[in-house]
């Protein structure tokens, strides 16, 4: 038996949703021109972090699947959903699975989780254009997805702890 979503349950996954969108949305007014497509800040993984220590895995994966499809929905297109879902998807696996073994701390998942929407976006773009040659994006993308990724789970640790002590 299914167990029932609670009204405060309700409003949270809404909250960590909109919270997700508004920091998707400022990364996407923030001028980061990097010299190679792609390369972004992924600010909206904070609150997916945060969902996967605290709310549980079936939660932060609705939050970060409906962020990606409003998201876009309201700026996108085909071709951005299906890369934002490859790396969103394959993100929230890596994540998932690296905290399951208890090792890494929320800046390590973070940072896996980083590198692996990089990943997951690079092979979905190998198969729709059909070319192996965005394989030389790769390092980079490495790079500036586990900076980003430590980054994010650095501040996604922070409120998960502060969020924490607040509750005691």
């Amino acid at each position: 038996m299914k167990k029932k979503l609670t009204g405060k349950q309700i409003a949270e996954y809404g909250l960590m949703t909109a919270l997700a969108m508004v920091l998707s949305y400022i990364e996407y007014l923030i001028p980061f021109s990097a010299a190679v497509p792609g390369v972004k800040l992924g600010l909206a993984n904070i609150v997916v972090v945060f969902a996967l220590y605290r709310l549980g895995v079936p939660q932060a994966f609705v939050i970060s699947l409906l962020r990606v499809v409003l998201m876009t929905f309201m700026f996108g297109n085909a071709f951005a959903f299906i890369y934002s879902l490859s790396g969103a998807v394959l993100s929230l696996c890596v994540m998932l699975l690296m905290r399951r073994t208890g090792r890494f701390s929320p800046v390590g998942v973070g940072a896996g989780g980083g590198v692996s929407h990089n990943i997951g976006q690079i092979l979905c773009a190998m198969l729709l254009l059909e070319t192996k040659r965005l394989i030389y994006y790769l390092p980079i993308l490495l790079i500036s997805g586990a900076a980003a990724g430590l980054v994010i789970g650095f501040t996604g640790g922070i409120v998960i702890e502060r969020l924490a002590k607040e509750q005691k």
